[in-house]
């Protein structure tokens, strides 16, 4: 997809603990800085109930050559540039803890920047900048601005739709959604918890928790499911986040009703229920 710099809104700011501060969207520019700077604090103050799921994450999917915690996060991709993004390493649904685990994992490749290792070193939309399955997620990040944002020092859970996933979407909806940065923002923003990096494990417990956007994201027990949609790639960690590669494009509940009514039909979009 085309790279549309522009000057662009973001849809929520949130506070330290990683809830919204109000369910309003606010200009993305003012949001992202508020999002980065909240990140830094709770990356530095978190108590011990973040910091075991922060620690869970940040080991979850490196398995081979997981870089340590020292490791910075880069600084390479900028909003609105044409950065390379991609997946990596090899794994199946019967990995063992501390592993990507799930049947789209086969697909990241087994050495390079796109492999497992390789992505642990990498904060994550840098991370995602090398996986082709992850192409139009990375389009639209740029498009709506938030390359630095998630490329910040966190810690993030993040739900990652692939290519098919964003085919999936009705034409009318997806270019409704691809061509507003505002509307983008939002839905992008449902896609990420901020302030922890939670394994599926850790989700599964945790049963629901509050989105950047600021609407519920709710997952089945055993943390591979969101809003009843399938994780395919559970556990991927980057310098900075968990990441969890989905088989559909989430929609906000605020969202549902303007979305479905750009088509007829809804196929390929999920909302939280």
């Amino acid at each position: 997809m085309t790279t549309m710099p522009r000057t662009l809104k973001f849809a929520r700011p949130f506070t330290s603990s990683g809830a919204p501060a109000r369910r309003r969207s606010r200009p993305l520019g003012r949001a992202a800085a508020v999002l980065a700077v909240t990140g830094g604090l709770v990356l530095a103050g978190c108590g011990s109930d973040d910091s075991t799921a922060t620690e869970s994450g940040a080991t979850g999917s490196g398995a081979t050559a997981a870089p340590s915690a020292s490791v910075a996060p880069s600084t390479t991709a900028a909003a609105g540039s044409e950065s390379s993004m991609a997946p990596s390493g090899t794994g199946d649904a019967m990995a063992p803890a501390g592993m990507a685990f799930g049947p789209g994992c086969a697909a990241v490749p087994a050495n390079g920047a796109g492999s497992f290792a390789g992505m642990a070193a990498d904060p994550a939309a840098t991370a995602a900048s090398n996986n082709p399955a992850l192409s139009t997620l990375v389009s639209a990040v740029q498009e709506a601005g938030l390359v630095d944002t998630l490329n910040g020092p966190g810690p993030f859970t993040i739900f990652a739709p692939t290519n098919d996933a964003f085919d999936a979407l009705p034409t009318a909806t997806r270019d409704m959604v691809l061509g507003d940065p505002e509307l983008l923002g939002q839905v992008l923003t449902y896609h990420v918890v901020a302030g922890s990096s939670l394994d599926a494990e850790a989700l599964g417990s945790a049963g629901t928790e509050t989105s950047v956007e600021g609407g519920a994201l709710e997952f089945g027990a055993d943390g591979t499911t969101v809003n009843g949609s399938d994780v395919v790639c559970s556990d991927v960690t980057t310098a900075n986040a968990t990441v969890h590669i989905i088989d559909q494009v989430l929609v906000p509940p605020d969202l549902a009703a303007q979305l479905s009514g750009a088509s007829a039909s809804g196929a390929g979009t999920s909302t939280s229920r």
